[in-house]
């Protein structure tokens, strides 16, 4: 079943991984020929227009844009951070549906096998898809920065593993919603929905301080990339809730899914 699982997701995997390497090279290729000293004092110019609120929701009131990696951290890693985050979105809320659309469940079924069993091995899967494509970005964003200029690789190393926290736990939450419905097309926009208005209460937490409490309702706080970028480290209660969020829906995951009627 796991190495099934791995052959099916394979291809969009791949996909997936080079859309965001594609996206990067063009960061990587263009942005040295077009930051200068000029083109500094311009952009630091321009940037001091916007309103700090703004500043910080993309880290630019930390990290500055001379460079491929200031750049990456403040722009680049929120993009990465959704990216990942639709991806593993998208997988979630499709790796058990896809059986019944597949018409293969009766086969699964069939099996001398339990249904619990048939979720851990997509899940682990699942998971390994989403480890494999954080790593794959890190270590092309590696070689691009490091052929692009100095940069801080202990801060970068910490950078590059925080998309993984709030993807993890998106995966897990739509795959919960999926249990619910027997149409994976319908669950992918669901999946998307969970994804989007979870990074806009995400952005909007650090805009404002009026409504600084959206980021509880949001998966991509567990990113905590200010926090690394300011004291280099990881926040080990991120980190625990993300495994402990993450565990409580794996496990509502394999009561729902014992109980729910599968079409063949």
């Amino acid at each position: 079943m796991f190495q099934r699982e791995m052959k099916v997701n394979f291809k969009s995997f791949i996909i997936w991984l080079f859309i965001v390497m594609g996206m990067f090279t063009v960061v990587f290729l263009i942005y040295p020929s077009i930051v200068d000293s000029d083109s500094i004092q311009k952009i630091d110019d321009l940037i001091k227009i916007f309103p700090e609120e703004v500043l910080k929701a993309f880290n630019m009131d930390i990290s500055s844009l001379d460079s491929a990696y200031g750049w990456l951290k403040s722009e680049g890693f929120v993009f990465i951070l959704l990216i990942v985050g639709c991806y593993a979105g998208i997988l979630g809320s499709n790796i058990l549906l896809k059986e019944e659309n597949d018409k293969t469940i009766e086969y699964l079924n069939s099996l001398p096998v339990k249904r619990s069993d048939i979720v851990i091995q997509k899940v682990l899967a699942g998971l390994l898809y989403i480890v494999l494509l954080v790593i794959g970005i890190g270590i092309f964003n590696f070689i691009g920065l490091s052929l692009s200029g100095d940069f801080e690789q202990k801060q970068y190393l910490f950078l590059s593993i925080t998309p993984l926290f709030p993807a993890i736990v998106i995966y897990f939450i739509c795959m919960f919603f999926s249990t619910f419905t027997h149409k994976s097309k319908k669950m992918i926009g669901v999946s998307l929905g969970i994804v989007f208005i979870s990074y806009m209460l995400y952005m909007l937490s650090t805009i404002s301080d009026s409504v600084s409490f959206l980021k509880y309702f949001s998966a991509f706080t567990l990113s905590d990339i200010r926090n690394v970028i300011t004291s280099i480290s990881i926040d080990p209660v991120m980190l625990a809730l993300s495994i402990g969020i993450s565990i409580l829906f794996f496990m509502m995951i394999l009561i729902r899914y014992n109980k729910k009627e599968l079409i063949g």
